[in-house]
C-alpha cells in the first residue's frame, strides 16, 4: 500500500525547509521593524505579506499549469511550509487579547480587524499582480 503524499518524506521535507526559511525570514523581520507604541507591527506585516504570496502562488499556478508534481511541490514549499513560517495568526490572537486586556479597545480592533481587511486584500493584489504578469508574458510573446 502507498503512503498518502502528505505522509511521503519528500513531502514532509519540502513543507520543513520552506517552514525553516519562513520562520527565519519572519524572525529576521521582526528584529528589523520595531514596535509602535507597545503594538507588534512585524505581526500584521508578516501576515499581509504571507497572505499576497499566497494569492500570488495560487493564482500563477493555475495559470502556469506546470505539472501536477511541481504544482504540488511548490504548494508544500511555498505555501504550505514557507507562509505558514511566515506567517502568525496565533500571535495576531494573543497581541490581540493583549491590547484589549491593557484597555486598548480601539487600538485591539484596529490591530486584527485591520490585518484581516488588509490580508484580504493583499491575497486579491496577489492573484491580480500574477494575472498581470501572466498576461504581459502572453502579450511579449512569451510562453505562460
Amino acid at each position: 500500500m502507498t503512503r498518502p503524499s502528505y505522509l511521503r518524506t519528500s513531502s514532509i521535507a519540502l513543507v520543513l525547509l520552506g517552514g525553516v526559511v519562513g520562520v527565519g525570514a519572519r524572525e529576521g523581520l521582526s528584529l528589523w521593524i520595531p514596535n509602535l507604541d507597545g503594538v507588534p507591527v512585524v505581526v500584521p506585516v508578516v501576515n499581509v505579506l504571507g497572505a499576497f504570496a499566497l494569492g500570488y502562488l495560487y493564482e500563477a499556478l493555475t495559470r502556469l499549469a506546470p505539472g501536477e508534481t511541481t504544482t504540488s511541490r511548490l504548494k508544500l514549499l511555498i505555501g504550505t511550509g514557507f507562509c505558514g513560517g511566515l506567517t502568525t495568526y496565533s500571535s495576531l490572537a494573543t497581541d490581540t487579547a493583549v491590547l484589549l486586556d491593557d484597555s486598548r479597545f480601539g487600538v485591539g480592533a484596529l490591530y486584527v480587524l485591520g490585518t484581516v481587511l488588509v490580508g484580504g486584500l493583499a491575497t486579491f493584489a496577489g492573484i491580480v499582480a500574477a494575472a498581470r504578469l501572466h498576461a504581459a508574458r502572453q502579450d511579449a510573446g512569451g510562453t505562460a
